[in-house]
């Protein structure tokens, strides 16, 4: 049997994971950013990285020179990598995972490899435990405890993915098993599950079809050449390993019966148990294929909204069902109106080249231009964030020319200038008052010093809050998913101070981030905060993250009239307005 090509992703996958080894053996920062390009550019190309390969175009890859062609090549013909192997002589590949650990950096893990040969989690864990990290160079009690507290959260991240990769590989899946099942066997198929329910990271792929020949679907599911493993297979399901190594499950049904399966393996599992419960009460249960009567009859239900209406409940949105009061809120009439992508007028804080962002101004607002934007603010970093080249007053002055000249050319868009100013370790900001108050709009966020204790990072985040100059907080637990816990904040406390002092509260709607948190979501909008919807875009596609953070507060309940940049221009600037109305 003919061995599959490597995919982007599997090939992107692998020069990431050169660019860690090195990270962690200490090699010159340019050769590994060199790999981490390369993985980049090639996880996002545009067709098969195989037809470069095979149509002799890899230099035309970005970031793609002579020595990492000439890997690539070699992995296409032998499925080996001889660079990759010697690597991992000396430093084995499971090495990467640690520097998922906060406090864990390529430098420290170096040091615990060689020191004490620890390579996994697990071993870390067992070492803080018994008190031998803080002996090691570059560590401490502190250090230490640090790692202890950030392990024990990591265990229930493994095995996930963002949902933005989730749903990338769901639409490959569908997009295969259409073609090779065919229109005339596949009526339809969508994604379920938590994905449906867009959490922020999943599990796996959950894949409902509805067809006229179940068995069918199933049969052509397995044939796809994404898989690598067939778990479990049968005439109406199949779970498989896919070459990525996530897992996919499919279920298929008769069209007739596609409501209540769409519905039953959406989920969640607690919500559903209330449906269950609701159909008990009428006299009906309740399964994957619609109701059955007392006297053995069936109701089969071809759409989501049957389901519902059986139970006497408008349809709940997937982002909902959580059983976390939806029930309760549908019986009575009282289902939140939730927002939509339609209905965000503007994007507040977008990155140029003038900091760390990919594109000039003028590009930026271009792409807000194509997307309908009425209004983008642009919010490059303040000084004080080391790793990035952050604005003084005077390329801030020079900026706002510049934003004023591409402010002349259109009259179909209003560009604003913004600046994300570092909140610093004593809760000061990194600009002064008088370049604070020169600003259009100011997002202050935290990046560093994360791992300060509870009571001292809230302090730190409540004096920005309640800095009258700052309009929104932006990112407010600083946390990136599967890969940095948030702060330890006094959330109850933070989100209080902003719906006192009518301080915006961002959702950050870049995939590793979705932060606020969906439940700190439900909870300030429960409290009367001010919610913005951002994308964080450092390039023009990234203005599309947006949806992510729609889906997020989605999850928290937030309606439009939550969300401050639904709202056009004068009402926004008003509201921003500490203590404005609106």
């Amino acid at each position: 049997m003919a061995r599959r090509p490597l995919s982007n992703r599997d090939v992107a996958r692998i020069f990431s994971d050169i660019a860690a080894l090195l990270d962690i053996k200490g090699e010159n920062r340019y050769r590994v950013l060199a790999y981490r390009r390369a993985a980049e550019a090639i996880e996002h190309l545009d067709q098969e990285l195989y037809r470069y390969w095979q149509e002799g175009r890899l230099r035309e890859i970005p970031h793609v020179g002579d020595a990492i062609a000439q890997k690539i090549d070699e992995l296409f013909r032998t499925g080996r990598l001889t660079f990759l192997e010697r690597l991992e002589a000396e430093y084995p590949r499971h090495l990467v995972e640690l520097l998922r650990v906060p406090d864990l950096g390529p430098r420290r893990v170096r040091t615990l490899y060689r020191e004490l040969g620890i390579a996994t989690p697990e071993e870390v864990a067992r070492a803080a435990r018994a008190g031998q990290l803080r002996r090691l160079p570059g560590f401490g009690p502190k250090v230490e405890a640090n790692i202890l507290r950030a392990l024990e959260r990591l265990p229930r991240d493994q095995g996930r993915v963002l949902l933005s990769r989730a749903l990338e590989v769901a639409s490959e899946l569908l997009e295969a098993l259409r073609a090779a099942a065919g229109a005339d066997v596949l009526v339809r198929a969508e994604v379920a599950g938590s994905l449906r329910r867009r959490r922020a990271t999943v599990g796996d792929v959950d894949l409902v079809a509805a067809s006229p020949a179940p068995e069918e679907v199933v049969a052509a599911f397995v044939r796809l050449p994404h898989v690598a493993e067939v778990r479990k297979a049968g005439p109406t399901r199949a779970s498989v390993r896919l070459h990525n190594g996530l897992r996919a499950d499919l279920r298929a049904v008769r069209p007739e019966q596609w409501g209540a399966a769409w519905q039953y393996f959406t989920g969640s599992q607690a919500h559903n148990v209330r449906l269950r419960e609701l159909a008990l009460g009428r006299g009906l249960s309740l399964n994957e294929y619609g109701f059955r009567r007392e006297d053995g009859t069936e109701v089969p239900c071809a759409r989501e909204a049957e389901v519902y209406a059986r139970l006497g409940l408008p349809w709940i949105p997937p982002e909902l069902r959580e059983d976390r009061g939806e029930i309760e809120a549908g019986l009575e009439g009282q289902l939140p109106a939730l927002v939509s992508l339609e209905d965000i007028r503007g994007d507040l804080h977008v990155h140029t080249v003038w900091s760390d962002g990919r594109l000039t101004v003028e590009a930026m607002v271009q792409a807000a231009r194509a997307r309908g934007y009425e209004y983008i603010v642009i919010t490059d970093h303040s000084t004080g964030l080391g790793v990035v080249r952050g604005l003084d007053p005077e390329r801030l002055r020079r900026q706002r020319e510049e934003i004023q000249a591409v402010n002349a050319r259109y009259d179909d868009i209003t560009v604003l200038q913004g600046a994300e100013v570092e909140i610093m370790a004593d809760g000061t900001l990194a600009y002064p008052d008088e370049v604070l108050a020169s600003l259009d709009v100011v997002v202050a966020s935290l990046h560093t010093g994360l791992r300060q204790p509870r009571a001292q990072i809230t302090r730190r985040l409540l004096a920005a809050i309640r800095h009258p100059l700052v309009h929104i907080v932006g990112h407010p637990t600083g946390r990136l998913l599967l890969r940095r816990a948030g702060a330890d904040l006094e959330m109850e406390a933070v989100l209080r101070a902003a719906a006192e002092t009518g301080t915006a509260l961002e959702i950050n709607a870049s995939p590793e981030r979705l932060d606020l948190d969906a439940r700190h979501v439900r909870r300030a909008v429960e409290l009367g905060c001010r919610l913005v919807i951002n994308s964080d875009a450092h390039r023009d596609e990234e203005l599309d993250n947006v949806r992510y953070g729609v889906w997020q507060a989605r999850r928290g309940w937030a309606e439009a009239r939550h969300i401050l940049n639904t709202r056009p221009l004068p009402a926004l600037l008003a509201a921003l307005r500490v203590g404005g109305e609106g």
